[in-house]
């Protein structure tokens, strides 16, 4: 009901009381690649930080130590003037101190009563309890008229014993031009080769992670390779030991599977045996009582007998063989069929039925043999199969042409079954595949499992079935029938004695 409501509507809302398709879970590979370089990338701009921090304690370096050594040398000047702190430094040392022709380099001196003795009157002044013990030099970071500055500073004692009075204050600064410049070249030093190393990473973990993940398409191949029958165990010992248990549970399934194999296999003789061997018997009876002198009555009653033992023998083999055919991992052992040869032979089946129909059955092959790979009991099965349908619905008096055609252009043999039947309607040819559907009004004895178990056997040797109409030019009105099996010819071709 819901949809026939969608196809009145298109434009209908989605019922939402249906669940959700489930989601395709990621494959291995891009999880573990995502884990890997995640990681990597999210470290990348740390390490970016990082270095940027390391490059500028680098940086500080060199200029601090010449910071502390202007320091030492403007402090080395001063002397004291009738009690009073001055600053001896000649005009060419002050004009060498503040000449950088990159950075702004400042200077201060103050006094031990706070006067100002040189240089820049509103450089900051540190804290009292920040101020070094003469002698040494410490450093600290300020802004000045609107520049960020590093400043080394010092104290120097004019008294001999250092008295009541404050030490006189002595302070460098310079801006963060050099430095950052500095710190700058460093970064690029560093981060400029990581553009170029961070793809190669990424490239280099996407081939490792190929090749650690090797063994899973190895395995994978391997397993595309086999064939349908082919339930031997993997070599769980050559696996990796991530994936041995993988290949263990792999291998009991498929023991399991061989052994529910091997018991189909037996059900399907022990029951083609429990069950034809009844019906022989009944049709044998029934033929012995036929010998004898009875009425008439019982003599159609007899035959009725024996043709229903007949074909219920016959549907009895025709549901065994598709149930081997429907199961096309039942164990079939394929070798090399000459097809021509195995056609031959179906035909030399079924000239007795023909010729009780009072039909032509004819044979045309190749002069060269035309091998496939298959099983030639379920071949010939196929071919009794058609030849059987075409001689059911054929009236009386018709033909049958049973055709071998190589196409080695394309790699496929047809097998063509054409007669002078009543043809199969277009609309009916893809019902005529499926197991019991029958024609309405369409005479004939048949149990509608012929051509479902050609299909079967046909897509079993990767083949195909077609039904086309075949147009005798001597019979026009009658249609006829043309069954087309396209079956891969074998690469190999085995050497004929």
């Amino acid at each position: 009901m819901r949809a026939e409501a969608d196809a009145a509507n298109p434009f209908a809302p989605p019922d939402e009381s249906e669940p959700a398709p489930p989601t395709r879970p990621r494959s291995l590979f891009g999880e573990i690649l995502d884990w890997m370089l995640a990681p990597l990338l999210l470290l990348w701009p740390m390490s970016i930080a990082v270095t940027y921090l390391v490059a500028k304690t680098i940086a500080n370096g060199p200029f601090d130590r010449g910071l502390e050594t202007d320091a030492y040398v403007l402090a080395r000047q001063i002397h004291p003037v009738n009690g009073v702190a001055a600053l001896t430094l000649p005009e060419a040392a002050r004009d060498f101190l503040t000449g950088d022709n990159v950075d702004k380099v400042f200077y201060q001196v103050i006094g031990t009563r706070g006067e100002l003795v040189a240089g820049v009157p509103d450089m900051p002044l540190p804290n009292d309890d920040d101020r070094p013990q003469p002698g040494l030099v410490e450093f600290r970071d300020a802004t000045l008229a609107g520049n960020d500055i590093r400043i080394a500073y010092t104290t120097v004692a004019l008294a001999p014993n250092g008295g009541n009075e404050q030490p006189v204050l002595v302070q460098v600064g310079e801006t963060f031009d050099k430095r950052s410049a500095l710190a700058n070249e460093i970064i690029k030093g560093v981060i400029l080769p990581q553009f170029v190393i961070l793809p190669l990473a990424i490239v280099l973990v996407w081939f490792g992670l190929s090749r650690g993940l090797a063994p899973l398409t190895t395995l994978q191949a391997n397993l595309r390779a086999r064939r349908p029958d082919d339930l031997s165990p993997l070599e769980a010992s050559s696996a990796p030991p991530e994936i041995e248990p993988l290949v263990t549970s792999f291998n009991d399934l498929l023991t399991r599977l061989a052994q529910n194999v091997e018991l189909q296999k037996r059900f399907i003789a022990d029951a083609a045996h429990q069950m034809k061997t009844p019906l022989a018997g009944l049709h044998t009876q029934a033929e012995l009582a036929l010998r004898d002198d009875v009425s008439p009555d019982v003599r159609r009653s007899l035959e009725q007998i024996a043709t229903g033992a007949d074909q219920a023998a016959r549907l009895v083999t025709q549901l065994l063989a598709l149930a081997r055919a429907e199961n096309r991992s039942s164990g079939q052992v394929f070798t090399h069929v000459e097809v021509a040869h195995l056609a031959r032979l179906a035909v030399r089946d079924w000239v007795r039925a023909a010729l009780a129909k009072q039909m032509d059955l004819g044979y045309e092959g190749p002069d060269e043999p035309v091998f496939v790979d298959g099983n030639p009991i379920m071949l010939r099965e196929m071919l009794s199969n058609v030849i059987d349908n075409a001689i059911r619905y054929t009236p009386a008096g018709g033909r049958i042409t049973v055709r071998v055609r190589p196409r080695r252009e394309i790699g496929h043999v047809l097998i063509e079954v054409e007669d002078t039947g009543p043809g199969i309607a277009a609309a009916e040819r893809p019902k005529v595949v499926e197991r019991f559907y029958r024609i309405l009004g369409r005479e004939g004895d048949g149990s509608g499992l012929g051509l479902a178990i050609v299909r079967e056997i046909a897509v079993m040797h990767g083949g195909t079935l077609t039904i086309d109409d075949h147009v005798y030019q001597e019979s026009p009105r009658l249609a006829g029938t043309l069954v087309r099996i396209s079956l891969p010819i074998s690469e190999e071709t085995p050497n004929l004695p």
